[in-house]
C-alpha cells in the first residue's frame, strides 16, 4: 500500500461540491474515485485539504489516497496520465502525483490555504467566463474595500462570517492575508477585482461571507468601519450577504 499526494484542478460548475453525495449527484470526489477505480482497479477513498462547495473551483486542491498495485509499479507521471485519461470529459485534471510518507494527511497537515475570489466589475455581463466570476455592474470603491478588509486581518472570532450550519468546533480563525488586485479585463474599461484570502483554515462560507460584506462597502452602502462593528457583534445576521460560489477558487495548499 502506497500513499499518494495528488494536486488537482477542477471547474466546480457541474458538481455538487467536493464531497461524495449519497443521492448520487455528481461530485468531484466521486468523479476522481471512479477514475481511480477504472485505472488502478482499486476501491479508494480520497482525503482532501478542503471540501469546496457546489460551484467553487480549484486550481491547486490537494488530496491523498492509498493505492495497492500488487506487483505492478507506476511512476508518478504514469499515475497522472492514466487518471487524466479516465477523467475525460469531466472538467477535472490531476496536475501532479507524488509519493507521500505514510503519515502525510492532506487535511490535517495543511499549514496554509490561499483562495482567490474574482469579481468582474463592468456594465456588460460576461460572455466568456460567467461561471468563473461574480459580475457586478455597479462601480466598486476598491480603496474603501481595502480599508474594510484591514479590520479582519489577524486572529478573531469570525461568527459573523460563519455559515449557520458550520460544524467547526470554534469560530476563532486567523486571517493572514486579504489583498486586492485590479486587472483590466478588456479594452473597454472593464476591471477584474481579485481578492486573495490566505490562512491556515476557514469556517464554512467564511470567505464568501467576507467578500459579500466587503462588496457592501465597495458599493458605498457600508462604511469600512462597519466591517469592524459587525465582526465584534459575533452575529451572522448582522453580516453581509454570501457571495456567489462561482467567483471562488482554491489556488494553493501548503505543507510544512
Amino acid at each position: 500500500m502506497q500513499r499518494w499526494k495528488l494536486t488537482i484542478e477542477y471547474d466546480g460548475t457541474p458538481f455538487a461540491g467536493w464531497q461524495r453525495q449519497e443521492s448520487g449527484i455528481p461530485s468531484v470526489q466521486q468523479t476522481i474515485e471512479d477514475a481511480i477505480r477504472m485505472f488502478c482497479r482499486n476501491e479508494a477513498t480520497l482525503h482532501v485539504a478542503g471540501r469546496t462547495d457546489a460551484g467553487v473551483h480549484a486550481r491547486g486542491q490537494v488530496a491523498h489516497v492509498d493505492l495497492d498495485f500488487g506487483r505492478r509499479t507506476y511512476a508518478p507521471f504514469e499515475i497522472v496520465k492514466g487518471l487524466n485519461a479516465c477523467l475525460r470529459p469531466h472538467p477535472v485534471s490531476i496536475l501532479q502525483a507524488e509519493i507521500a510518507p505514510p503519515d502525510f494527511h492532506a487535511r490535517f497537515g495543511a499549514t496554509e490555504k490561499l483562495y482567490t475570489y474574482t469579481i468582474l466589475n463592468r456594465s456588460a455581463p460576461p460572455a466568456m467566463d460567467r461561471h468563473q466570476c461574480w459580475h457586478i455592474f455597479h462601480p466598486l470603491d476598491v480603496d474603501a474595500m481595502r480599508a474594510g478588509a484591514a479590520h479582519l486581518i489577524g486572529k478573531h472570532d469570525f461568527t459573523t462570517f460563519r455559515a449557520a450550519d458550520c460544524q467547526a468546533n470554534s469560530p476563532v480563525r486567523t486571517l493572514d492575508r486579504l489583498e486586492f488586485e485590479c486587472v483590466p479585463s478588456d479594452g473597454c474599461g472593464g476591471m477584474k477585482i481579485l481578492m486573495h484570502v490566505q490562512g491556515r483554515s476557514f469556517l464554512h462560507h467564511q470567505v464568501r461571507n467576507i467578500i459579500g460584506t466587503l462588496v457592501l462597502v465597495g458599493k458605498g452602502k457600508w462604511m469600512p468601519e462597519d466591517v469592524r462593528r459587525v465582526l465584534e457583534l459575533r452575529d451572522r445576521a448582522q453580516g453581509g450577504p454570501t457571495a456567489p460560489a462561482q467567483g471562488l477558487s482554491l489556488m494553493r495548499v501548503k505543507y510544512a
